[in-house]
């Protein structure tokens, strides 16, 4: 294979070298630009906390990286690109439970009219009349996830959890949800074993909860709501009917406390509905609609450094 040279020109650096002495040639000859493991270091610490700051006040959080999180992060950034849209998920590799269908089978049924959406991201499917198939789920979930992250205005910080809401009195004295509480899952996982390790948080007028429902990290924001005296109980996933449970979630998508939103399978959770099992037009659907929503709330309220005061 021919070797190919490249020069990458002059560096903003003045105590580096102008030109790097660099081979792509997988004959033997390859050869890297120079490096410092301290310049790694530096590079990643500048950027993650010079994103943090920035971040520490957002207009939108999303809880939850998963479809309904994810489609919903798609239609705000398009529909918004001024604002800061910030996503929290838990865990290292965002996606929630998108990268499989059913029992661990690869395809994915997502039933129309959600279809639509696969369309517009340019993802392929089989078209079985009433629903589609994608050949694999995680062709679903990696286009989206990386059409998202490309987004100039969408920042995502995956192995970090929610572990509270933040909650205010607001300009009319009602309690509403003002931001999140965050901490690395990691160490969040391990409040048990070791001394206190305290949050910090982020500042946002909106929150959409998209946490899924009842599992490790899962319909957080919804269990949290009875323990700050927002609800009393709990309505309960019920069974599955996929025949219900699809339209139930996408239509009953909205905000269930003042600055809270829910989407996806959480709501099945806060209201009581039936689950759907493998098939995610819904998560999709839902997400779009909490996108909507928010974006009414946006135009309806003034907004003052992450705060609704009017």
């Amino acid at each position: 294979m021919a070797p190919v040279t490249l020069n990458l020109g002059q560096t903003t650096n003045n105590d580096a070298s102008p030109h790097h002495d660099i081979l792509e040639d997988y004959d033997g000859k390859y050869r890297f630009a120079p490096i410092e493991e301290s310049q790694v270091a530096r590079a990643m610490i500048k950027r993650y906390f010079h994103a943090m700051y920035e971040r520490s006040v957002s207009d939108i959080v999303i809880i939850g990286a998963g479809s309904a999180g994810l489609s919903c992060a798609w239609q705000l950034a398009k529909m918004h690109p001024e604002l800061k849209i910030t996503i929290i998920e838990a865990s290292v590799s965002p996606g929630g439970g998108a990268w499989l269908g059913g029992q661990l089978m690869s395809p994915m049924i997502i039933r129309k009219p959600a279809d639509g959406f696969l369309r517009e991201l340019g993802v392929e499917y089989e078209d079985e009349g009433a629903f589609v198939v994608v050949k694999h789920a995680a062709l679903f979930t990696s286009t989206l996830l990386s059409k998202v992250l490309a987004m100039p205005n969408v920042v995502l910080f995956n192995a970090t959890a929610v572990e509270d809401l933040i909650v205010h009195e607001d300009f009319r004295g009602e309690q509403r949800v003002a931001g999140v509480v965050i901490n690395w899952t990691l160490v969040a996982l391990n409040h048990d074993t070791q001394s206190c390790m305290d949050p910090t948080t982020i500042t946002a007028p909106v929150i959409i909860s998209a946490t899924g429902h009842d599992g490790p990290m899962g319909a957080f924001s919804a269990k949290r709501l009875i323990s700050a005296g927002f609800k009393k109980e709990l309505g309960n996933m019920r069974g599955l009917d996929m025949s219900r449970a699809e339209p139930t979630i996408v239509n009953n998508t909205r905000e269930v406390v003042p600055g809270l939103i829910f989407a996806g399978m959480e709501l099945s959770e806060h209201d009581g509905c039936n689950r759907m099992g493998p098939t995610f037009g819904a998560m999709i659907a839902s997400g779009i609609k909490a996108a909507h929503v928010a974006s009414k709330i946006f135009s309806s309220s003034k907004i003052v450094q992450g705060k609704v005061v009017g």
